[in-house]
């Protein structure tokens, strides 16, 4: 099945042509047009600014994904798109587009949760990966454990209660004067520092619980950083990359091993802008090593939002029988929209 997947639910425009089956998962083009010249004038992401410039890119950025790909939109067997969750006005601008592309060609089209996207990645760098398993998604926007009986039931088990560990990451890195986007330098700059130099709190709730909370984290940091200025210091940034850096790692791997443990599960997968980090793939890996359990990671590419991402999750999604109508809206909440195909009118399945 050739699925076009288009990704529009935060900074980043994707298209991705996928060719998936029973044992096929080759990505035949995966183009993603960056919005981070315009944004890091601002420090983060402005909603308005990301929808417009959605606007502009998305027509452009879906041709080049097909020519890379060889393919006409006549060859396609379907239209994956993310509906949620995101900034609403960013969503809108992909779900149209990916409505009326499929209507005018009378294509398929599938409704997609960004989360689960962002697990189904991992499909396509570990082919041989089958449910049921625990996934742990963690990004700027999200934190959770899940367990996913099959690529479109999931289920959460618990996550953060506050910030997301890809905020907390972004907060610190702001203050001690990393670049935006700032996660590959903080990972950088944690390498070079002493994890056990800077006293910090964890934010692995206490008890058999897989939740989390990041915000004592960050203002413990936050008032380090303060004090140090006070008394007239220089703080070293090294040192305070690495140990914030060792405590989100450590948390997140005691709870990960927590849930495997409550689970019975013995594959994990991690997924979501935060796990390119090389100290939490590192952790995690070793964690699983320890406990007998398979770790399946997206390579670092595919790790941040994409299309190919989207297009693997439309695929299970289309195998189901789960498409998507004219009615289809984004919702910036974590649940799909409401809106399947209508009989008559909307193509029901995939010819």
């Amino acid at each position: 099945m050739m699925v076009l997947g288009l990704e529009s639910s935060c900074d980043e425009t994707a298209a991705a042509v996928v060719e998936m089956g029973e044992e096929t998962r080759t990505i035949r083009s995966n183009v993603v047009a960056s919005q981070i010249d315009v944004h890091r004038l601002y420090g983060g992401v402005v909603p308005e600014i990301a929808s417009r410039a959605h606007i502009e890119a998305i027509g452009g950025v879906t041709r080049q994904a097909l020519r890379e790909a060889g393919v006409t939109v006549g060859q396609l067997d379907a239209v994956a798109v993310t509906a949620c969750p995101g900034l609403i006005g960013a969503l809108l601008v992909g779900v149209n587009f990916a409505k009326s592309l499929a209507w005018a060609n009378r294509l398929p089209l599938v409704a997609v949760n960004h989360i689960h996207a962002h697990v189904a990645a991992a499909c396509l760098c570990e082919p041989g990966l089958r449910p049921p398993f625990a996934a742990l998604v963690v990004s700027g926007g999200h934190t959770c454990f899940y367990r996913v009986t099959s690529w479109t039931d999931f289920a959460e088990l618990g996550g953060t209660r506050d910030d997301a560990a890809g905020e907390a990451f972004d907060k610190v890195d702001r203050v001690i004067g990393l670049p935006y986007p700032s996660g590959a330098a903080m990972d950088r700059l944690a390498a070079q520092g002493n994890p056990g130099a800077v006293a910090l709190p964890s934010p692995a709730l206490a008890g058999d619980t897989p939740d989390l909370s990041f915000s004592g984290l960050k203002t413990a940091a936050l008032n380090y950083l303060n004090g140090v200025a006070q008394r007239g210091e220089t703080v070293n940034r090294a040192d305070l990359a690495a140990s914030y850096t060792r405590q989100i790692t450590d948390a997140l791997t005691r709870k990960a091993a927590l849930v495997l443990e409550q689970t019975g599960l013995r594959t994990l997968v991690l997924a979501g802008g935060v796990a390119a980090n090389s100290h939490l793939r590192a952790a995690l890996g070793e964690m699983c090593r320890a406990q007998g359990c398979r770790l399946c990671l997206p390579t670092p590419a595919l790790c941040g939002d994409n299309g190919a991402m989207v297009a693997a999750a439309g695929y299970f999604r289309a195998e189901r029988g789960l498409f998507a109508g004219p009615a289809l809206n984004a919702s910036a909440g974590e649940t799909l929209p409401d809106a399947p195909a209508q009989a008559g009118g909307w193509p029901t399945g995939i010819a």
